[in-house]
């Protein structure tokens, strides 16, 4: 703890508010709520801890608090702080399952389609459902027993669906909106938990068809009437109300915490939403933001009711969200809870092992690989490669490591613009200054440490740029291969030296994972462009060929050797002119070795 915390701290206010934590680049990596502030922040920074909120105090040098006049302000103030700052260590839900919805569209015609997206457009929504899958065999089901419109543009003539009797064909024929309207009410019921009546007045048509000897209509209501019975009768009835609603358990072990949703819908329960993440503050005020950002997706619908577990303010999810909140007491609602509490124990059980393993592969890793360096643990990690085909096409890339874990949206390519061909120093030196001359100029977040792949001259290159031009304190180290151009050693240092790692330490797994990825890339961008430049040099000297020409040639021929290869006819019917078809065919028979 610095002496600016400590400072900090003997002032903090006694009142709701947030927090918002920062590490040494003014970053913030963790933002909070609290109705003390005072003992909450303190919290962080007194007592023992679990190594994952130890791992988050390690690394923050400021704190700022924003006083707030209430519990429930401060929880809106927090998941507004989490979305702008979007802090590593807070819960983004970034993951979370966007689930399908039935939707009848407010249209003169109405349709039945599938959206994940819910809108204030005045259709009907049905759902959630539990995966595309079952929204889809719901869809197919009513497409089958209601002729509504199918189209999402009305055609000049009746399609299949009409002649299969499956589309009124508003298309060619006046339908009264009193027909649609009707249909629509059935479909409602329908989707409401009505089936059985559907299932019913189709159970009449079969018999009745069955006795006048109309088997093949028969057969239709029979597979009508299995398919209702197949998508609509495999839940098992949970409530009597048929009440839209969402239950909510929880469970924390170990420092994590799982929290379950059960989806309640027309008394079904359809589905289970499982989310599991690393605690840093008290469960129930976890739950509150983790519901607030449940429920600030714009593709989820709020349920009429929300059931939650003892101990949370269900007070504070009213005010939110504007909705029925109940912490049962008794009965089946309680049961429901409770079971969504015993799933998530379960679910914690079972897969925190495979988070442990996870977290040792990356976090573990990253601090695995400090330690042996004796540096700060490297939560970013840049690293830097060239690629080239005997000095032709040189191009460099970069690929950037968050907490072990590729963090691809930080990704660049490079072409070299001042460097020598066959100059890999000159390569490694323009694109390592190019690179952090934009990051001081954008004020961009810094590299824990840069890594090179390649041995003592370009390291030195590099720390040329970024030490005595720059003035940036960035640790860097070099990536040696073997003769079987595989990972072999760590160099570091100022005389380098060799850095001793275990071949089957996490930290030497995790360098292998970034050298291996930062050649992938640069060859992959290295294949690109000389892919590129072999279409320009054969295709570019031609007058009368000009980028849009030349991109219709390839894309009806397939490749140069083939445009080549053609005819004056065949290029003409490629789009080419008489006289510039001759022209090309002209050009290409110079180039053959035997009119040389």
């Amino acid at each position: 703890m610095n002496d600016l915390i400590k400072e900090k701290l003997a002032i903090l206010p006694d009142h709701p508010g947030c927090y918002l934590m920062k590490d040494r680049q003014g970053t913030v990596i963790y933002v909070g709520k609290a109705k003390v502030l005072r003992q909450r922040v303190r919290s962080y920074f007194t007592g023992s801890h679990d190594g994952k909120t130890q791992r988050l105090v390690s690394e923050i040098v400021d704190f700022e608090t924003i006083i707030t006049s209430s519990d429930i302000e401060a929880l809106i103030l927090e998941l507004n702080l989490i979305k702008q700052y979007d802090p590593k260590y807070n819960v983004m839900l970034k993951d979370d399952k966007s689930y399908p919805y039935l939707k009848i569209t407010a249209e003169r015609h109405p349709r039945l389609i599938i959206t994940r997206r819910v809108k204030n457009d005045k259709g009907k929504y049905f759902g959630p459902y539990p995966n595309a899958y079952a929204a889809g065999e719901t869809k197919k089901l009513l497409d089958r027993i209601y002729p509504y419109r199918k189209c999402q543009t009305l055609p000049t003539r009746s399609c299949l669906y009409y002649h299969l009797g499956q589309c009124l064909a508003p298309c060619i024929h006046e339908v009264e909106e009193e027909t649609y309207k009707e249909m629509i009410a059935n479909i409602t019921r329908f989707l409401n938990g009505g089936y059985k009546s559907v299932k019913k007045e189709l159970t009449e048509k079969m018999n009745e068809a069955a006795e006048s000897l109309e088997f093949e209509r028969a057969k239709e209501y029979r597979d009508q009437i299995t398919n209702i019975e197949m998508v609509m009768e495999k839940q098992t009835m949970t409530m009597n109300d048929f009440t839209d609603r969402d239950i909510f358990g929880y469970a924390v072990d170990k420092g994590w915490m799982c929290v379950q949703v059960f989806f309640v819908r027309q008394g079904k329960l359809i589905e289970r939403d499982v989310s599991i993440f690393p605690l840093y503050k008290d469960p129930e005020e976890e739950l509150l933001t983790f519901i607030g950002q449940f429920y600030g997706k714009s593709d989820h619908l709020i349920p009429k009711e929300i059931l939650l577990p003892p101990d949370v303010d269900a007070e504070v999810v009213k005010q939110l969200l504007s909705v029925q909140v109940f912490i049962p007491q008794r009965g089946k609602k309680k049961d429901l809870v409770q079971l969504a509490m015993k799933n998530a124990r379960i679910s914690l059980s079972e897969k925190f092992q495979l988070i442990e393993r996870q977290e040792q592969r990356t976090v573990g890793a990253c601090e695995e690989l400090g330690e042996a360096m004796n540096i700060a643990v490297p939560h970013r990690i840049e690293a830097f490669d060239n690629s080239h085909t005997h000095g032709v096409d040189p191009v460099s890339a970069m690929v950037s490591f968050i907490d072990g874990k590729p963090n691809r949206k930080d990704y660049r390519k490079y072409k070299t613009k001042t460097a020598a061909m066959h100059d890999d120093y000159g390569a490694m030196r323009e694109v390592v200054r190019r690179r952090y001359v934009r990051v001081l100029k954008e004020d961009l977040p810094l590299p824990d440490l840069v890594i090179i792949d390649g041995g003592k001259g370009q390291m030195e290159v590099a720390r040329e740029v970024i030490e005595d031009e720059l003035g940036l304190s960035i640790p860097i180290a070099g990536l040696a291969k073997d003769e079987k151009h595989q990972t072999s050693q760590l160099l570091y240092g100022d005389p380098v030296e060799l850095i001793p790692l275990k071949r089957t330490s996490e930290a030497f797994y995790l360098l292998q994972r970034i050298q291996d990825e930062v050649h992938r890339f640069a060859i992959t961008f290295h294949r690109q462009r000389r892919g590129a430049n072999t279409i320009t040099s054969s295709l570019d000297n031609i007058p009368g060929i000009g980028p849009k020409r030349k991109t219709a040639l390839l894309k009806h021929f397939g490749s140069v050797k083939k445009i080549r290869e053609a005819t004056a006819e065949e290029l003409q019917k490629a789009g080419l002119p008489e006289k510039l078809a001759e022209s090309v065919e002209a050009y290409f028979q110079k180039e053959l070795p035997e009119n040389k």
